[in-house]
């Protein structure tokens, strides 16, 4: 056990860099995934739909999370350029998804002509969509050749946005059966599979480092220049941060020289954020105050009261600080939900039950019941 003054590294760039970086992506997916949904309920577009998780595909996501962890720490060297070629798919269509709404407005705010193409998926594609797919895909591409942890953690970031939108709870009874699930995978998979595969399988499959399919085709092309610049990958299934943040880093360090945190651990809390989001933005419409700042003193059983998303925020940031803190003080690697599962879930649950809205929160809204009829299940 370390003492206690070692906390004091959390006041350093790349801790404070790393907390404030998944605070703001788990407000970020929560928030995108609200308007995502008020998107599609306008819209009622079922070709983009969203999946809303029942118990079964709950009770199976620890799983298949399993099976796929085993295969990556066996296998990892033999599909490691699939698992690349299929992330860079994956990450620019997210990136795309992220920045589109922000290319909307801006098209919409200076009256941008945006004239039809052609048609995609039986969809109308127009020209400035075609531009921001080129700097998707170059932005992917970048990322291959160079492995730069800035555009890691871009692409990371949209992945985790993008799957919080996509991917929804319907109530707090499924969220709790899924993070209570999750909680333990990861104790598991941290403290003890160890002892029954000979290594820590997720912090083996944490560090490594896939192979760069580019750097594939440099040895099979003779391409010395390219060959060169290329190295093997990081994955975005983390967010990383080099310790000596501000003074830069040397390209091709190890996994030591990074703090990490891996995407789960801020899409997970975030799906909780994002439920309550949709509750709280739901209360305040049919209470007709949308808009409305809540007072320090409010009564806490007031619909006008201190929102759920801050109180679940607030508890990721306690959970999260809290993460990193054990990690410093045992200097061993820490499951992230053993914390962020109670700092998050459980004030959710007592200040609704405070408030007298746990029956509402625990079933589910009429609204979110019905949302199935809307979205696609799978």
């Amino acid at each position: 056990m370390e003492p206690l003054w070692k906390l004091a590294y959390l006041l350093e760039p790349a801790p404070v860099a790393l907390i404030l970086t998944a605070i703001a992506v788990s407000y970020g997916s929560a928030f995108r995934a609200l308007n995502y949904g008020k998107e599609m309920e306008k819209n009622r577009d079922l070709s983009e739909a969203s999946i809303t998780l029942d118990r079964s595909q709950a009770l199976m996501i620890p799983i298949v999370s399993s099976c796929s962890l085993l295969m990556m720490f066996y296998l990892f060297s033999s599909v490691s350029q699939i698992l690349t070629a299929f992330t860079a798919v994956a990450s620019a269509s997210s990136l795309y998804f992220c920045l589109f709404p922000y290319i909307a407005q801006i098209k919409s705010q200076f009256g941008l002509a945006d004239p039809f193409v052609s048609r995609c998926c039986s969809k109308p594609f127009t020209r400035i969509q075609g531009l921001l797919m080129l700097l998707c895909v170059g932005t992917v591409i970048a990322w291959l050749v160079t492995g730069h942890w800035i555009l890691n953690n871009l692409l990371g970031i949209s992945l985790c946005i993008a799957f919080v939108s996509h991917v929804r709870l319907p109530n707090i009874k499924i969220c709790a059966m899924l993070l209570v699930c999750l909680f333990v995978y990861d104790i598991f998979w941290v403290f003890y599979s160890e002892r029954f595969f000979g290594a820590n399988v997720m912090v083996s499959v944490a560090t490594q480092q896939a192979s760069n399919p580019i750097h594939t085709v440099a040895n099979s092309l003779s391409l010395p220049g390219l060959r060169m610049i290329t190295k093997k990958l990081e994955l975005p299934v983390k967010i990383v941060f080099p310790r000596n943040l501000l003074g830069g880093v040397v390209r091709g360090n190890a996994a030591a020289d990074f703090m990490m945190l891996g995407l789960g651990d801020m899409a997970i809390p975030s799906m909780l954020l994002a439920l309550v989001f949709c509750f709280d933005h739901r209360k305040s419409r049919d209470s007709g105050s949308i808009l409305d700042i809540p007072l320090p003193k409010e009564d806490i059983s007031s619909p006008k009261g201190f929102k759920y998303i801050w109180y679940a925020l607030s508890g990721y940031s306690v959970g999260l600080v809290t993460a990193l803190s054990a990690g410093i003080l045992t200097h061993s690697p820490q499951p992230a939900l053993l914390y962020l599962v109670p700092s998050t879930l459980g004030p959710i649950i007592v200040i609704s039950w405070m408030r007298k809205e746990l029956a509402e929160l625990w079933e589910g809204s009429p609204s979110n019941l019905s949302e199935k009829t809307h979205f696609t299940e799978v």
